[in-house]
């Protein structure tokens, strides 16, 4: 058993301080902004199903715009992306405020300002989230994710409770504020901060082949979409309880903005807590029994809020929430960084989040809904279900446990002498491997060769085929083709250290004088030329 590794070491790491600082105080005024949103909301609409889309309105710019957003981070400077997403943010906090202070908000424009801010949001995640394996060693990640989740519930629990009292003193308007100054932090600290730049010796990835990419990496990737389906029931079930605590204070507890502030805090105290007992948790169970008792015990304590009438109680229920809620998503989110390589890590974690955030955007609405037709504890108790449901998923999609392949790229391919004139822009190439396989080892090769077709695949190859010589039938074929020289050259530097091994087994199987011969061909069209005389038919035949 590996000894525990306190999370909090990596603080001495100066740029990961530096950072995680700034966003706290970033996250700081995000949560009092969203007490203060979620509050003025109850004040302008009755509807429960308006006071649930305050929370949707923030998710469902990240489940739209997140892909987008992940594109950006794998082809461009972070650094830069970020600070744009925090520019606009606070461009827009500062129109929120301004608009609560003149008293010109409606529901609509109340949804409309936090659905821009959501947009900011979506823009920032993936470059953030993909950054952290840029500051710290692979080893060190899931400490990275742990802090930052730690960091973003330490002032879960203090945040709401202090956005509580603004509202209550000094009203919406002024929590709006405190939002706006918030980003100053977080924006300094990137300006401070100067990452070496990414050595690219090939084009920027075009941004419409660089999302189809993002795309068929994950789909062809059965542990990330393990990972993305219980993020998405997650999500859809667990937002219950920060989508309809504004209700559930009301009208169950009876209470008023300073008690809902208090009740997030207790739901962020609990996160902190599972953020210092995630490595512990980690080294004593595997991730899938550690995701189905988080899915379970949220749904316990869902049941609970909707039966407690008790602060006390209801503060216990929302502390173990809390301690769940961070438990999962932070593994959810270390181990699509450590299934996925450097070069698409950004579109994977952007992704993960259309599922997670597109699950928590649908629950909003789907308990919302429910809150209003039947009541908030009703809709507790249905969300307590379909938790219950997603831990039974785990039978049949478990988990993987991270960490368990090397993905560090493999750097072993060197571009071949051409005696053709060629661009990189030149194309469709079209490339053949031979390989001789003894009838004895054809049901292996096959079982390899499986493998490797949605490795090619996954890693840019279009219309891969496996042929087999009718006339020599020891003698298989490989072939697919990329769009363009540049994409046979990107393709194949997209090959991990564990794709390697999948590769040996293959070449173990070749029984060739040499090496499995490669054939690098481009297509040419021919074209006849136009004849307006017929052709005459020769005579005689074959």
């Amino acid at each position: 058993m590996p000894q525990h590794t306190s999370p909090l070491t990596l603080f001495r790491n100066q740029t990961f301080r530096m950072l995680w600082i700034a966003a706290l105080a970033s996250n700081f005024g995000g949560l009092v902004q969203a007490v203060g949103a979620a509050w003025m909301m109850t004040t302008l609409s009755d509807s429960p199903s308006m006071v649930a889309l305050v929370q949707g309105s923030i998710t469902l710019p990240i489940m739209i715009f997140s892909l987008l957003a992940g594109v950006f981070a794998d082809n461009f400077d972070r650094r830069r992306v970020m600070l744009i997403a925090q520019c606009f943010m606070l461009g827009v906090s500062i129109m929120l405020a301004l608009m609560a202070f003149e008293g010109w908000l409606s529901p609509w424009l109340l949804l409309a300002f936090t659905f821009l801010i959501g947009c900011g949001t979506a823009l920032h995640n993936p470059s953030w989230q993909a950054s952290m394996g840029d500051i710290v060693s692979r080893e060190d990640l899931p400490s990275a994710v742990a802090l930052n989740s730690m960091g973003f519930n330490l002032m879960r629990s203090v945040g709401p409770a202090v956005g509580g009292a603004i509202v209550a003193i000094a009203g919406a308007a002024t929590a709006f504020a405190v939002n706006a100054l918030s980003y100053v932090a977080i924006i300094a600290a990137l300006f401070r901060w100067r990452p070496p730049p990414p050595k690219r010796h090939l084009p920027r990835e075009p941004f419409g082949s660089a999302f189809s990419a993002g795309l068929r990496y994950v789909a062809m990737s059965p542990n990330l979409i393990r990972v993305i389906v219980r993020g998405f029931v997650f999500g859809l079930s667990a937002i219950v309880v920060l989508a309809l605590l504004p209700l559930v204070v009301r009208d169950i507890l009876l209470g008023k903005a300073f008690i809902y502030g208090v009740m997030l805090g207790c739901f962020g105290v609990g996160a902190v807590g599972g953020a210092l007992l995630n490595a512990r948790l980690r080294e004593r169970f595997a991730n899938e029994k550690i995701a189905r008792g988080a899915f379970l015990a949220f749904a316990a304590s869902s049941v609970l809020l909707a039966f407690s009438s008790n602060y006390v109680v209801s503060g216990a229920a929302l502390f173990v929430a809390g301690a769940c809620w961070v438990v999962a998503l932070s593994m959810f989110n270390v181990t699509i960084q450590l299934s996925t390589p450097r070069w698409v890590v950004g579109r994977a974690l952007a992704l993960y989040q259309t599922g997670t955030f597109g699950g928590m955007a649908a629950g909003s609405w789907i308990w919302g809904a429910v809150a209003e037709n039947f009541g908030a504890d009703q809709s507790l108790l249905v969300s307590a279900i379909v938790l219950v449901f997603g831990a039974l998923i785990g039978l049949r999609l478990p988990l993987p446990e991270f960490g368990m392949l090397n993905l560090d790229p493999l750097n072993q391919f060197r571009e071949p002498a051409l005696r053709l004139d060629l661009t990189q822009r030149s194309g469709p190439i079209m490339i053949m491997v031979d390989y001789v396989i003894d009838q004895e080892d054809v049901p292996e090769f096959l079982s390899a060769m499986s493998l490797r077709r949605r490795i090619r695949i996954r890693d840019g190859a279009q219309q891969w085929a496996l042929l087999r010589d009718l006339e020599n039938p020891d003698i298989w074929t490989e072939s697919y083709h990329v769009p363009t020289w540049v994409e046979y050259v990107r393709h194949n530097e997209r090959r991990t250290q564990a794709d390697e091994e999948a590769y040996a087994r293959i070449r173990a199987l070749h029984r060739g004088p040499e090496k499995p011969r490669v054939h690098r061909m481009i297509e040419r069209q021919t074209v006849p030329q136009h004849d307006d005389t017929p052709l005459k038919p020769e005579s005689g035949g074959r």
